[in-house]
């Protein structure tokens, strides 16, 4: 990027050179605004407080807007987004090499059967004020808040595959392909608007033809003009099509696994959870959510979708913005004689202007309506989704009535916020829908007296209405859009929260683990570990407890006394608390809750879960379920069912223990894991597991006093008083 810079300022110095020696005043104002844009390119690879005092300027403002702006500037301003410096590298070459093809052609040297193919300097100066524009709405809060998640992509240094017809499959870096694709696709919308600027001109002729009566012109234009270039219009929006959908879908599937990884690594998904907060319903925003951010999904738009909007837009405001301004450089203010140049682009400015304002009035409130409403469309769902998991305990305890009324006060909250929107909405509409009848009138009635008198031909007058059109959509971008990027706003703020949860779930410091090297490295200590709830009240107070290896122990205490919770904390996912858990270097743990986790598909990836179903030799699986007292399910390795509902809880909580038996674990915690079970089934799977599992070591909880009998250690969690359990020596009867 620093390289392109130079060759930009290089350029700017060259255009300096050339504005002094024809005393060209628009040449030398090119020099200047490229010199900019070389900067701004040259500043978005670099770190510095440069921005420091304008924020703290910004944050002393009366503004509220500049307030919030203050906030995107820190004291170290961060690099700009890898997202939006892609938009600033494209810009910033454009600058030069349209702005080179004018400075050829001032200083003489392009060829004169070409004078028609020179591009303005408009087209230049356009460009590296885009660059320059980009690089100013980097700071914008929300700008940051966007780019903060879709640079993950555009900075993802993994390799991938991918094939460009008709060459074979190459290896690239997915961040050069993802970058290859923007830029593919930013100057196949820049070219588009080009050949629409070009079809204006031939709309003018066509229609100068048709009121001439001249056939021989009408069929010319028609079909040597119009169709060619509405071919390569056409062919250009299906390629784009193509590449724009491969770009989309690549960069979801590459930001879903971002996600799923986040959530899932280091137990996130546990702790968020527990912490509540924030963060609801995560696989709503995993599944819908990083889509509709991407591209909107089936209706909306998202980062994407509105960056080549905003690009589109502004290069048909400019484009046309010329064209408009030429057209009616002549006009003058209605029912005087005074020349207003670019009278109609004027027109269209003030226009748009009242209406984005008028538009936002009215439409403000639509974010956080539609924050809601995806809130509680996801509520309603999971609700859906649990009442179908635990049909066997609602049918049993005849709860179908409490259900309704749940699940109605929930589709409740969907009418009431949906009203709230239509409320919003039908405002909305009424107010678009007049300008938008309105708009297509203006350029005519403008128009119209000066074609009256013969001042224009019905040729311009067409082209003038068609370059109003353009100028006044791309500068009623946030009319058209609004309830668009409403619902933008919305997702963005969904998973901005995701995240910052997320983050908090990794960087929560509690209890600390440690590992113990070497061949003594034997016993798992907790020394004075207080382990807490998530809203701060202490469950265990100084808990010190030495677990021996081959010395199994029975942990016992009252209901809710935090027997399941020191288990959490031994096995390392219990995130609240102090003190230091020690266990031994590279020993595999394993803990047995009293409610197993089946997931849906064949039963041997019930059975090795976490394992894959091939890490075991299916004589291995089969000799497990049979040490298990379940040999009947052998013979059903491969059938797929929710097993979760078909078998009982006893069933369930001893194909729990088969996946123990499998991965032979060193230490094997069970909390209640036989509990469903009868006491002579119990004690079998206890026998099993001695058998099965010489090396490991047992520690219990449990309430029977059978269990006893099976371990050489009672340990005992006993009210201390306050609220909180300490933990006592017990004695193991003979």
């Amino acid at each position: 990027m620093r390289t392109l810079a130079a060759v930009v300022a290089v350029f700017a110095l060259s255009a300096a050179a050339v504005g002094f020696l024809h005393f060209d005043g628009v040449t030398l104002f090119l020099a200047v605004v490229s010199l900019i844009c070389a900067f701004c390119a040259w500043r978005t690879t670099v770190t510095s407080p440069l921005a420091g005092p304008f924020a703290r300027a910004l944050g002393e403002a009366r503004a509220p807007w500049l307030r919030r702006l203050s906030r995107g500037l820190t004291d170290e301003t961060p690099e700009t987004s890898t997202f939006l410096r892609i938009f600033i590298a494209i810009f910033a070459a454009e600058t030069v090499i349209f702005g080179a093809l004018v400075l050829i052609a001032k200083i003489g040297l392009w060829p004169a059967s070409m004078e028609d193919y020179v591009p303005p300097e408009s087209v230049a100066l356009t460009v590296a004020m885009f660059a320059i524009l980009v690089y100013g709405i980097s700071f914008f809060p929300v700008v940051r808040a966007m780019t903060r998640i879709g640079d993950r992509y555009f900075d993802a240094m993994g390799l991938t595959h991918a094939r460009i017809w008709p060459l074979p499959a190459f290896a690239i870096r997915e961040r050069w392909l993802a970058t290859a694709m923007i830029v593919f696709l930013v100057v196949i919308n820049q070219t588009q608007v080009g050949i629409n600027v070009r079809l204006s001109f031939f709309s003018r002729d066509w229609f100068n033809a048709i009121q001439n009566k001249d056939a021989v012109t009408f069929w010319a234009q028609l079909l040597w003009v119009f169709v060619p270039w509405a071919f390569i219009y056409i062919a250009s929006a299906i390629v784009e099509f193509v590449v724009a959908s491969t770009l989309v879908i690549r960069w979801r599937r590459w930001l879903t696994d971002n996600y799923v990884s986040r959530w899932l690594d280091g137990h996130a998904h546990y702790r968020m959870a527990l912490a509540g907060g924030a963060a609801d319903n995560p696989d709503q925003r995993i599944a819908e959510d990083v889509n509709r951010f991407i591209n909107g999904g089936q209706e909306g738009y998202g980062i994407y979708s509105f960056a080549i909007l905003l690009i589109a837009n502004l290069s048909s405001l400019v484009s046309f913005s010329i064209v408009l301004w030429g057209l009616s450089s002549n006009f003058t203010l209605p029912g005087t004689s005074i020349p207003v140049p670019g009278f109609l682009f004027w027109v269209a400015l003030i226009y748009a202007g009242v209406g984005t304002w008028v538009t936002h009035l009215i439409g403000r409130s639509l974010v956080s309506l539609s924050f809601q409403r995806q809130r509680f469309e996801a509520d309603f769902r999971f609700s859906l989704a649990r009442l179908r998991e635990y049909d066997e305990q609602v049918a049993l305890l005849d709860g179908e009535y409490a259900e309704k009324a749940s699940l109605g006060r929930r589709f409740g909250a969907i009418i009431a916020n949906y009203f709230q929107i239509v409320r919003v909405r039908k405002n909305l509409i009424g107010f678009t829908a007049c300008y938008g009848q309105l708009s297509p009138l203006i350029p005519y009635i403008v128009a119209a007296p000066f074609y009256f008198a013969n001042k224009i031909t019905l040729g311009v007058m067409t082209q003038t209405a068609r370059a109003f059109g353009s100028v006044d959509s791309a500068l009623t971008f946030f009319v058209t859009y609004y309830v668009s990027l409403a619902d933008f706003k919305a997702v963005l703020d969904r998973l901005s929260s995701f995240d910052a949860s997320i983050e908090a779930a990794h960087g929560r410091v509690g209890l600390r683990h440690a590992q113990t090297h070497g061949p003594d490295a034997r016993e798992i200590v907790l020394s004075d570990v207080t382990l807490r709830l998530p809203d701060g009240r202490a469950i265990v107070e100084h808990a010190d407890l030495r677990l021996s290896r081959g010395e199994s122990t029975l942990l016992t205490g009252a209901s809710g006394s935090g027997k399941s919770t020191l288990f959490r904390a031994l096995s390392g996912v219990w995130p609240f608390g102090e003190g230091l858990v020690t266990t031994p270097e590279g020993a595999k743990l394993m803990l047995l809750p009293q409610k197993p986790y089946l997931p849906i598909g064949p039963l041997i990836g019930a059975v090795t879960y976490p394992a894959t179903p091939d890490a075991y030799e299916e004589d291995d699986v089969r000799a497990a379920l049979a040490a298990v007292q379940l040999p009947g399910l052998a013979d059903q390795l491969f059938v797929e069912d929710n097993w979760g509902h078909r078998l009982s809880g006893g069933e369930q909580q001893r194909l729990a223990v088969a996946r123990a038996l499998l991965a032979k674990p060193d230490w094997l915690f069970l909390d209640e894991a036989t509990a469903a079970m009868d006491e002579t089934l119990e004690a079998a799977i206890y026998d099993a597991l001695a058998r099965n599992l010489k090396d490991a070591t047992i520690v219990s909880i449990g309430h029977r006093s059978s269990l006893l009998a099976m371990h050489d250690r009672h340990v005992e969690l006993r009210p201390a008083g306050d609220g909180a359990s300490k933990l006592f020596e017990a004695t193991v009867p003979a």
